[in-house]
């Protein structure tokens, strides 16, 4: 079979991993049986690593092994809109039903229009939409609230047990009519919650006109995915808005870096436990989604906490958290394994079994060693033209040129006067 052209010169553009030319290397220290083994990729990987981590290699001795790069988490489930069935007003509380998809589901938000209301939601399930109240199985009471006026946020989300009833039926007590209700959203969050890495944290805030600043200096190309918030006991409720603002602290070697900042993000922090008009509500938003940008200088966290008129919080810390990346690949057993990076010549591998993994729940665990200096760490040749390595050199060859050519010209202009 003949090779494309341009496929063929990719290939020898793509240059060959070689242990001699990693920069740094940390054993990975598995259970030292075999199969399927896992290790975290813990935050202090990522600075010296090249970007989305490429030039990561795994070697058994002197053999490069196939690895696959997965999220600790779980998959977020594509968001559904549902229809209500049946929907109408009973004894004055709004009633209706809802078919639901196959598999499980929990959390479920409700399309509420209306505003500036407290209810509650009375949640029942069965196989069957026919089946009489008392044939249902209870799922439970849940508090839907709309405080945006006493700024204190908006929730209408009941977070529900895991469940996988063909049909669910609501009863909403409260000012809210059939008109006010405009269906369900189902698979607005993951079943559960992912596993998060501390990248950084402080407690440390800088106080201005109604604002806590909250401060941050990452290395080159570290990921955050959300920043998570840890307040004092006290107040017992507050709404906060945050923003979010991401730069690289000089200025970036790549364009396209240079296009992507100042990076934002904004959220709401909310934490309500009380008593509102006979109604128990326990709610609370303690994270914030970070802006999706990494950099390939080291970059500029500023974390900002709106107070407008209300006593700044007390943060016990506010961090900057990673999902966690896992590492996975088939051991041998009673064989020791090195991770490898820092050549960031590499392009990231293409493994069939990346492309055909699939994680195991009974995967061992492996822990990462301390980072270390590859002793035999030899630079990749400068295989870059001559004028792009000497830059300098081609401006004063260019210079000469211009006072030649001036030179000429003046004589030329001498010559024509005489």
């Amino acid at each position: 079979m003949k090779i494309p052209g341009f496929l063929l010169l990719l290939a020898l553009a793509a240059p060959t991993p070689e242990i001699h030319h990693f920069r740094y290397e940390r054993p990975i220290q598995t259970a030292g049986a075999g199969g399927q083994t896992c290790t975290a990729i813990d935050p202090a990987v990522f600075p010296h690593a090249a970007a989305g981590l490429a030039d990561l290699r795994v070697y058994r001795g002197s053999s490069e092994i196939p690895y696959a790069l997965h999220l600790a988490s779980p998959p977020t489930p594509a968001k559904q809109q549902i229809a209500p069935l049946n929907l109408g007003s009973n004894a004055g509380k709004t009633v209706f039903d809802a078919a639901m998809p196959d598999g499980s589901y929990s959390d479920v938000e409700l399309g509420i229009t209306a505003h500036d209301f407290i209810a509650t939601v009375t949640v029942s399930g069965s196989q069957e939409q026919a089946a009489p109240p008392k044939a249902r199985t209870s799922l439970g009471v849940y508090t839907i609230f709309d405080l945006t006026r006493q700024k204190l946020g908006r929730s209408t989300v009941l977070h529900m047990p895991q469940s996988d009833f063909r049909f669910l039926h609501f009863r909403i007590d409260g000012p809210i009519a059939p008109a006010d209700f405009s269906g369900l959203v189902l698979g607005a969050q993951p079943a559960a919650e992912p596993k998060y890495q501390i990248v950084s944290q402080t407690a440390h805030a800088v106080e201005k006109a109604h604002e806590s600043v909250f401060e941050f200096e990452l290395p080159a190309h570290t990921l955050v995915d959300r920043v998570a918030f840890v307040p004092s006991a006290q107040p017992a409720s507050f709404s906060r808005d945050v923003s979010i603002t991401v730069r690289p602290s000089s200025q970036p070697r790549r364009e396209e870096d240079v296009s992507a900042y100042p990076a934002t993000s904004a959220g709401n922090l909310l934490r309500l436990h009380r008593l509102e008009s006979g109604h128990r509500i326990d709610e609370e938003r303690l994270s914030v989604d970070g802006p999706a940008v990494t950099f390939d200088v080291p970059a500029h966290w500023t974390v900002t906490v709106e107070n407008g008129d209300d006593p700044p919080l007390h943060f016990e810390a506010v961090r900057l958290e990673m999902i966690e990346r896992d590492l996975c690949f088939d051991a041998a057993a009673a064989s020791a394994y090195t991770l490898y990076y820092g050549d960031p010549a590499l392009n990231a591998p293409q493994y069939d079994y990346a492309r055909l993994f699939v994680a195991q729940r009974a995967a061992a665990n492996a822990t990462l060693g301390p980072e270390q200096s590859n002793s035999g760490y030899e630079p990749r040749p400068d295989d870059r033209p001559f004028t792009d390595r000497h830059p300098a050199l081609l401006w004063i060859v260019l210079g000469l040129v211009v006072l030649v050519l001036g030179g000429v010209a003046m004589r030329s202009a001498r010559t024509l006067k005489n």
